[in-house]
């Protein structure tokens, strides 16, 4: 695959909740559905530090390239069988990065200040929302890397093998192939999460503890150029 964007995705903090496909099915671009496994979907809070970003054959770019992101996302698939992550909401701590993304990509970057920081096995990522909003939206999410895993469970595997996006483009759904490493994921304990970019997002909130908390150390990724689904 020519690579139309090259990224690093690191030190990533995988929350996830169960979700109810009727709540999913309305916020999906047309021709997709909610993925789900054993009839349930689930809602993604997911945290890490954006590295390197590159685009058209250009070298990625060390500081407007690299920043602290969190992302709220959905699962989809397509008529084609392709099982893809729909994006509700992109927090970035870099503007010029997070204008690209919404006028030239029409993915829902916001721009925040964002912080991750890590003691040992202890990782804070903290988001407060800036533009364009709404203000408030913030998420404070804080892990204990634990073990790696030899091998991901069925529901682990649903969750992080994916490998494309679906997201509108000018009205029409489109769907942006990566290819990258499998992921080395390690088991996770959740020491805090203070959240409402889930509900931000336009999804109910979530219940209780998240059904899956993971750690990955992170991989090199690579994308194609976008394809009508």
């Amino acid at each position: 695959m020519r690579p139309l964007l090259t990224q690093s995705w690191l030190d990533l903090a995988f929350l996830h909740w169960e979700a109810d496909p009727a709540d999913v099915a309305p916020l999906l671009p047309a021709g997709t559905l909610p993925d789900t496994l054993g009839g349930v979907t689930y809602v993604g809070l997911v945290a890490f530090r954006m590295h390197r970003v590159g685009g058209f054959g250009l070298p990625g770019v060390p500081y407007l390239g690299t920043f602290p992101e969190t992302n709220v996302r959905l699962y989809s698939r397509d008529a084609h069988g392709r099982r893809g992550v729909v994006f509700r909401s992109l927090d970035a701590s870099r503007l010029i990065p997070v204008a690209i993304a919404r006028s030239v990509f029409r993915l829902p970057y916001v721009w925040s200040r964002m912080e991750i920081r890590r003691e040992a096995d202890t990782f804070t990522y903290t988001s407060s929302r800036r533009l364009p909003g709404p203000r408030g939206a913030r998420s404070r999410i804080v892990i204990r890397a634990g073990e790696r895993l030899a091998a991901p469970t069925e529901l682990e595997h649903f969750l992080t093998a994916r490998w494309g996006l679906h997201s509108t483009f000018h009205g029409r759904t489109m769907y942006l192939p990566n290819a990258h490493p499998r992921w080395p994921l390690h088991r996770a304990l959740l020491l805090e999460c203070d959240e409402n970019l889930v509900t931000a997002a336009g999804l109910p909130a979530p219940v209780g503890e998240p059904v899956s908390v993971l750690y990955s150390p992170g991989v090199a990724v690579r994308f194609g150029r976008p394809v009508r689904p």
